[in-house]
């Protein structure tokens, strides 16, 4: 319990900078909206001279852009990517920064087990994002009630706004894994933004195509905003593909973490 505290208190500051910093990108799409919906036509002629493969790749649907919750859906394009980041940032720093910092050979001399050790730090990260997205949503939730043109769904809009979390969730699994398997890392950054980038430029080059199967290799594609308009709802295959990658994630990285030696220098 002292090492969950711990870690927690360690990351309050950047739980606070990365909320603030969504909240901040969703109030700056969601100022944009009133104007965007009320020239609406125009809008759409000048967007419909974009190259089909280019909309489908940013996230741009015309047939309900215009809407607060489809024109959400496009803002959330860029606040996941955000949000990835944090993630990845956390998980690649769950254990790299015992090595960097040298003091994991001091962590694993108190009376406590690399399991127990590894399981406080990763739920002191998991703790971080649900505080960053409870906060996200409560905020988001006040700031589209005061700009919406008309009503919508708020079950549909608290289902879009998840679909950060679950991403999160994977991106935290592989910032873990890459933390355990690193010898030493001098900066979790290069990486984070390495991988999330990755993922996200392979979602959007599978967005160009109508193959279904291609989807599986980003995160980011996972969650199809067109799917939750329609049915309120996500994609069980896509869940249950994303739990069984967390949860293999986490295993090998208990697994590795156990047997391996571990490097204060």
């Amino acid at each position: 319990m002292n090492i969950f505290i711990h870690e927690l208190k360690a990351y309050r500051k950047s739980t606070i900078i990365w909320t603030i910093s969504l909240i901040a990108v969703f109030a700056l799409f969601m100022s944009m909206f009133p104007a965007f919906s009320k020239d609406a036509d125009e809008f759409k002629k000048l967007l419909e001279g974009y190259p089909e493969a280019l909309r489908k790749a940013i996230g741009l649907n015309l047939g309900n852009l215009f809407t607060i919750l489809g024109f959400y859906c496009y803002a959330l394009t860029f606040i996941i990517l955000c949000g990835a980041i944090q993630a990845m940032n956390l998980g690649t720093s769950i254990v790299s920064k015992e090595v960097r910092e040298k003091t994991a050979d001091f962590l694993l001399t108190k009376p406590v087990t690399r399991k127990q050790v590894l399981t406080a730090k990763l739920l002191a990260a998991f703790a971080s994002l649900v505080i960053t997205n409870i906060v996200y949503i409560a905020a988001a939730t006040v700031i589209a009630s005061q700009v919406k043109t008309a009503e919508f769904s708020m079950k549909q809009f608290i289902l879009l706004s998840m679909t950060m979390f679950f991403i999160q969730l994977m991106f935290l699994a592989f910032g873990f894994i890459v933390s355990v398997l690193a010898r030493k890392l001098k900066s979790v950054l290069p990486v984070s933004l390495g991988t999330v980038f990755a993922f996200y430029f392979i979602g959007a080059i599978s967005a160009t195509t109508d193959d279904e199967a291609k989807r599986y290799f980003s995160p980011f594609k996972y969650f199809n905003n067109d799917y939750i308009l329609k049915h309120s709802s996500y994609e069980a295959s896509f869940m249950i593909v994303g739990a069984v990658i967390i949860l293999l994630a986490v295993a090998a990285s208990y697994f590795v973490y156990t047997k391996k030696d571990i490097h204060a220098v």
